[in-house]
């Protein structure tokens, strides 16, 4: 049992520094197995030489910063102002589901709400706008990255929403917030000065991981962002499976280029934080209390719930569009309803289903047998807490480097293993990014659970084994097929890993909806999106019923598990 912690973290680390070297010795030439045997700066120069170079990496860097603070800000306001009222508990219940939505479908269906021809334009036409036809307006792949900033900070909430929701127990924030409203100040300034400095502290890497990926995002630029020239991660893709062989030392080159990028927007981001700091320390000594902060309230109430409306009423569209017929601009609802592109194109959504499930569910038993000997392993060897520092590191390393980072040597390596587009090396990396949100969910309930059922079993003559397969796991039966679930999500949400390690041979739903994202059939995109949605919410389905059906004769069981 001692071995598997150890294994964790190997499985975790290892494709990451295996990704970096090989991506980092194609970027100056040495590609030998490619016929590259000689080592030179031509890679760096081609890429310098790229026209627009400079506003892709401009894009990508202001994107990334602009989405994490925007996230973070408005959760800090909306937490702040509404901490347990009917506003925070509405929050609560709808946010938590839209955190398994993969980020693709997400930006989908904010480009079906809010594009020329989109919902929202349809709603107000022609009466408030006089539009007959869409307008020429360039709203989706705008020049300056916003609707794919925007579609960003949309799904980054829900995730530092409830990271917050994790961190706050750790804190004893009731009394210093009595004690912030007893010196005068406002609630949401007693907040912000007080409580939520211990927060961010607690979630400090989740928001740097949210920084990471929104600088480096790939499906989301596809969808939302600007094309000429894209973001960086984009035009990487694009240079890593052209024919031309040289261009993957290009390609390579602009990998350890956009690790550089993440890297200087995280001392950019540690500079603002430093900023803040300075600025709230300057109003506390001034004594600004800020109490009348309606006008603040309002406006966290409106960015959260815009956030959560834009989210769900997209991917309600792209159902709606799954199966709807004739629909001309500007009407708001198609003329019938029609199932010919589910029964036209039936055979080839099925397909992708089960290469989805293929991947995911191999990923998901892999990943819940070795979260859970870890976990019993550190519990065995009388560990205090369940993650040790080696592990934590670990656990972040694939989601603070950049993907296209080490993706691109990660493709290389398993090409000289000869284990490319092979269902094994799929599973591997899926594994990789599947791992940590498993360890995350489960880490808690196996932290509260109360050890005093494991003395009363040993007790009764149980030995440790027995008390981890009679006992703690079937408590904890809940917990574990909600992380599996978790697992799964996530898993279904990949794109970069599925189509750079798997060669573009593995159609998935994420995959599929992505590249039909660039063409005109909002009918085949919003099925393909759909499919995104129910596989992972069926997951969640599963992990909610399974334990009341395999318990259903111990009810306190699985209803308190």
């Amino acid at each position: 049992m001692a071995l598997f912690p150890p294994l964790l973290t190997i499985v975790l680390i290892v494709p990451v520094l295996a990704g970096l070297l090989g991506v980092l010795l194609p970027s100056f030439g040495y590609l030998p197995w490619l016929g590259f045997d000689q080592v030179s700066l031509d890679p760096w120069r081609s890429l310098l030489q790229t026209p627009g170079l400079a506003w892709s990496v401009w894009l990508s860097l202001k994107s990334g910063l602009l989405a994490a603070a925007l996230s973070l800000g408005v959760v800090a306001l909306f937490l702040a102002a509404f901490h347990g009222s009917r506003p925070f508990r509405i929050a609560r219940r709808f946010l938590s589901p839209l955190l398994s939505i993969p980020h693709a479908a997400a930006a989908l269906g904010l480009a079906f709400l809010v594009a020329p021809s989109g919902w929202v334009m349809r709603l107000i036409s022609p009466e408030l706008t006089g539009f007959e036809r869409p307008p020429d307006y360039l709203v989706v792949h705008d020049a300056y990255g916003l609707t794919m900033t925007a579609g960003l900070v949309a799904k980054e909430i829900p995730f530092l929403f409830l990271m917050a929701l994790a961190a706050l127990p750790q804190i004893d924030f009731r009394r210093d917030l009595w004690i912030a409203s007893s010196f005068g100040y406002g609630r949401i300034a007693g907040w912000l000065f007080v409580v939520f400095p211990q927060v961010y502290r607690q979630i400090r890497l989740p928001v740097f991981a949210v920084l990471a990926y929104s600088v480096s995002v790939v499906d989301v630029a596809i969808i939302l962002g600007p094309t000429t020239p894209p973001p960086l991660a984009v035009r990487l893709v694009t240079w890593m499976n052209d024919p031309d062989l040289s261009l993957r030392l290009q390609a390579s080159a602009g990998a350890v280029l956009q690790l550089l990028v993440a890297v200087a927007a995280l001392g950019v981001w540690l500079l603002l934080e430093r900023g803040v700091a300075a600025l709230g320390s300057l109003a506390s000594q001034k004594g600004w209390r800020f109490a009348r902060d309606r006008v603040l309230r309002l406006f966290a109430f409106a960015a959260m719930f815009a956030a959560l409306v834009a989210v769900a009423a997209g991917l309600a569209l792209m159902a709606v569009w799954s199966v709807a017929g004739p629909w001309r601009f500007p009407d708001a609802w198609p003329a019938m309803v029609s199932f010919r592109v589910w029964t036209g194109r039936l055979a080839s959504i099925e397909s992708a289903v089960a290469a989805t499930a293929l991947i995911g569910v191999p990923a998901i038993l892999i990943g819940t047998a070795m979260v859970l000997a870890a976990l019993e392993a550190r519990n065995r060897a009388g560990a205090r807490n369940p993650l040790n520092r080696a592990l934590v590191v670990a656990l972040y390393a694939p989601l603070l480097v950049p993907q296209v980072a080490f993706l691109f040597g990660l493709q290389v390596v398993f090409l000289r293993l000869g284990l490319d587009s092979t269902l094994a090396a799929l599973v591997l990396v899926h594994l990789v990014f599947v791992l940590p949100y498993m360890v995350f969910s489960l880490v808690e309930p196996w932290k509260a659970w109360d050890p005093r059922y494991a003395v009363v079993a040993q007790a009764l003559g149980h030995g440790a084994n027995s008390v981890f397969w009679r006992v703690r796991l079937p408590m904890l039966f809940r917990s574990v097929l909600t992380a599996a679930a978790v697992g799964f999500a996530v898993s279904a949400s990949q794109y970069l890993p599925t189509l750079l390690i798997g060669g573009g041979r593995w159609a998935t739903t994420t995959t599929e909806a992505v590249a039909l994202s660039t063409g005109g059939n909002r009918r085949l995109i919003g099925a393909y999106a759909l499919m995104q949605m129910v596989l992972p919410f069926i997951g969640f389905l599963l992990a909610a019923a399974l334990p009341a059906i395999v318990f259903r004769r111990r009810r306190g069981l699985w209803v308190h598990s």
